[in-house]
């Protein structure tokens, strides 16, 4: 019979032999979810603005390796015409992928390809819950050039479960 000692040894060098611990995305994360509405809240007054329109597209993907993939895209785009038009379309689109690193109710992205090349190289961390089909995402609260005349906003962004 082994003894105590002799066990946790066993113990001990069955752990350094698997090497670390990959965290993976929860199942209740993993897949694809379709965006439901985009809105900006003003943290001084509770006021919400849909800022993608009432009727925004686009998906949120995570694989079980730990990536993910945004495309997000305003209601009623136009196709552009000119480079004036073609800039006033980044407005209303976000669009990156990255790794995804998980902790308690927030994830942080570590973005390697994006819309605005700005994103590229940094770390996004959201918030966020999931209830049912629905995926709720909070940005945190900053003060946004756009918006510097309302004091610090957030992002709400809402997903429901979509099928892969």
């Amino acid at each position: 019979m082994p003894t105590r000692t002799t066990t946790m040894a066993a113990l001990a060098s069955a752990c350094l032999l698997t090497g670390p611990a990959r965290a993976e995305a929860p199942p209740a994360l993993t897949g694809l979810w379709k965006l439901v509405s985009y809105e900006v809240e003003v943290r001084a007054d509770g006021k919400t603005q849909p800022v993608m329109g009432a009727h925004p597209t686009g998906y949120a993907y995570f694989t079980p390796e730990n990536r993910v993939f945004f495309l997000l895209s305003g209601e009623g785009r136009k196709a552009a015409e000119t480079d004036a038009e073609r800039a006033q379309l980044m407005k209303t689109l976000v669009s990156y992928t990255g790794t995804v690193t998980l902790s308690g109710d927030q994830w942080t992205t570590r973005i390697d390809t994006a819309w605005d090349p700005k994103w590229v190289g940094t770390d996004q961390t959201r918030t966020f819950t999931v209830e049912g089909r629905r995926l709720r995402v909070l940005t945190p609260w900053r003060v946004m050039p756009n918006w510097a005349d309302q004091g610090e906003t957030r992002s709400i962004v809402t997903f429901e479960r979509a099928k892969d």
